[in-house]
């Protein structure tokens, strides 16, 4: 049944992405509502993907990085894109019944009725940061909503997205799902194709250019970019149990995530106490660094030298830089290793606080109350996530009602992400469109309004030519819906 290639597309011409773009539409022209079966098969093969192939995908991951836990990938990656499948598995018959809606009373005896309908070819282009969770969990949605994926996965993971290309093609037909490796050149023409609908996992920079590419061909684009998360630690907060859930989510990946902590917003007065609970629970979770297997390393020299310089111009500037390593190890630039960092008395100017940090580092940002910490945030573009610690609940709904951020977890960090009955998408310049479960279904489906007169209808007396008739039914109307 399957193709089973046996060369991964390496660098692909655009005359490649071509031919599958073409394959993939005279398909999808050939079956454009695919039965409830087909598509949970498509879905039990990306299961497949992530749950007979772990210890594969764990070694690329690694190999890509120079050095990350496979518990890690584990979790953040398979995990999560099993549990993703095992949802559309799970609800996939309801989400493709039609949904009867209410028909008002001047346009009975009609009935009105919304059919999810697929859209064609869904194009995908995922990011190095989690290159297994961030391809393969959109195509479920797109597969189980009925379409047809092409997949461009990063070219800053290589050994990753080759083994995607790998396992893609022996369970699919290249005409159902499919990878297309490359590089920048070959992600630009994948932007530029005629998609149904295109997502895009990435940089806000390069972000805007792929809507600009889309823009062109009036693609419908969901854009899941970044910005700089904040983390509101409110005056009563208890740090002993909040700090701990911070550094948790901020060194995952070893900061390497979207919507990681990227500042922490501290009162003013208990910014010591802060920092030597940060301290603590770095000490706790990763004792050494060096050689600690649970520690993550930067993925590449690039990004290694792009953290050190912001650590640079933040010093530069006057900022305090407190490295926590705990075991005072030697951490060589071969390594990749940057030590878990505070940096303190932070100003707008340093670059540490504009660009998205996506790494070990963490600004702290003295505040004066909650007031001093909601201004902040509300002059800054609208970030990916928002943390907010603090149990009083009048204070909480204040951040959740006059702050605005993709999404939001209060008392810990990224969790928000991990519910697939929540939305997860940003918002302005953090992104636009959400996915995860149902909402990925209805993201990469066609909600088509259906509307079924009955043979004897009443709307006839609205016909022209006009006159008393008409104003009298139109009367009786208003009176009904007043």
């Amino acid at each position: 049944m399957m193709n089973a290639r046996q060369h991964p597309r390496s660098l692909a011409p655009s005359t490649e992405l071509e031919r599958l773009f073409a394959l993939q539409r005279d398909a999808f022209a050939q079956e454009r509502f695919p039965p409830l079966a087909v598509r949970k098969r498509r879905v039990e093969r990306v299961l497949e993907i992530v749950t007979k192939h772990e210890k594969a995908l764990c070694a690329a991951v690694a190999q890509d990085f120079g050095h990350r836990s496979h518990h890690e990938t584990r979790l953040a990656e398979l995990f999560f894109v099993a549990a993703e499948a095992r949802t559309a598995l799970n609800h996939l018959r309801e989400w493709m019944r039609t949904r009867r809606v209410s028909t008002p009373l001047h346009l009975l005896p009609a009935s009105s009725r919304i059919l999810r309908q697929p859209l064609g070819v869904v194009g995908i282009i995922s990011p190095w940061n989690y290159p297994v969770q961030l391809g393969l969990a959109p195509a479920i949605g797109a597969l189980a909503a009925g379409n047809r994926v092409l997949l461009k996965p990063s070219e800053v993971t290589p050994a990753t997205s080759a083994l995607l290309e790998n396992l893609v093609s022996r369970l699919f037909d290249e005409d159902e799902f499919a990878v297309v490796l490359g590089d920048a050149a070959v992600g630009h023409a994948f932007a530029m194709q005629r998609w149904d609908h295109l997502f895009f996992t990435g940089s806000t920079t390069v972000g805007r250019l792929v809507a600009l590419a889309a823009a062109d061909n009036l693609v419908p684009v969901t854009l899941e970019l970044g910005g700089k998360s904040p983390a509101i630690f409110d005056h009563d907060t208890d740090l002993a149990v909040a700090v701990p859930r911070l550094v948790s989510g901020k060194l995952l990946n070893a900061g390497q995530t979207c919507i990681a902590p990227c500042y922490a917003m501290v009162p003013e007065a208990r910014v010591d106490e802060f920092v030597a609970a940060v301290g603590d629970a770095v000490k706790s979770m990763y004792p050494t660094l060096a050689g600690n297997p649970d520690y993550t390393a930067v993925v590449n020299a690039r990004h290694y030298q792009r953290l050190k310089g912001l650590l640079d111009d933040a010093r530069a500037k006057g900022a305090r830089i407190v490295p926590l390593n705990p075991a005072k190890e030697a951490l060589p630039a071969s390594a990749r290793k940057i030590a878990p960092t505070l940096i303190l008395d932070v100003t707008d100017d340093m670059r540490v606080m504009q660009e998205e940090i996506f790494g070990p580092l963490l600004p702290v940002e003295a505040v004066a109350d909650l007031d001093d910490a909601i201004a902040r945030v509300n002059a800054r573009p609208h970030p990916l996530a928002l943390y907010y610690f603090g149990d009083d609940d009048a204070r909480r709904e204040r951040v959740l009602r006059e702050t605005m951020s993709g999404g939001v977890t209060v008392n810990d960090t990224l969790l928000h992400f991990a519910n697939e009955a929540l939305p997860f998408g940003g918002v302005g310049p953090s992104g636009q469109g959400a996915y995860h479960g149902e909402g990925s279904f209805v993201l990469f489906s066609n909600e088509k309004p259906v509307f079924t007169q009955a043979r004897l209808a009443a709307t006839r007396l609205l016909n022209p030519p006009y006159g008393a008739l008409f104003d009298s039914v139109l009367s009786v109307l208003n009176r009904l819906k007043g």
